[in-house]
């Protein structure tokens, strides 16, 4: 949840500059043993729920784009966030999806989403 301009930071950069849209989902896995019977009753096991944040990041100078591309690049990422279902800002270990950057032009960055996803279920 996106509440102020310090809400979300990631390796100690606050992003509340670089974005437009933060969306937050809470991803159930479960495990094999899930599905429905034939009465159409869901049963199975909950693995665990897992946070994953996707940024919308607004057009980028070249020294923001610089400020973040090593971090989007990481193998992990330490991001803070708040959680609504913990009333309380947490910080998680994180992966990155893949990023994409779009230019029209020398220098002409369009905006562009990248998503920080928990490598370990919410407690």
């Amino acid at each position: 949840m996106y509440i102020d301009k310090d809400s979300l930071i990631v390796n100690d950069l606050n992003l509340g500059s670089f974005i437009l849209e933060a969306k937050y989902g809470y991803h159930k896995l479960w495990s094999e043993d899930s599905g429905r019977n034939l009465a159409g009753t869901q049963s199975g096991t909950l693995i665990g729920i897992f946070p994953k944040i996707t940024v919308q990041f607004k057009k980028l100078s070249r020294e923001e784009l610089e400020q973040i591309a090593s971090i989007l690049d990481s193998a992990t990422q330490s991001v803070t966030y708040y959680d609504p279902n913990k009333k309380k800002k947490i910080t998680m270990s994180a992966y990155t999806g893949d990023w994409e950057l779009v230019n029209r032009g020398i220098l002409q960055n369009q905006g562009f989403s990248c998503a920080f996803i928990s490598r370990k279920k919410r407690a």
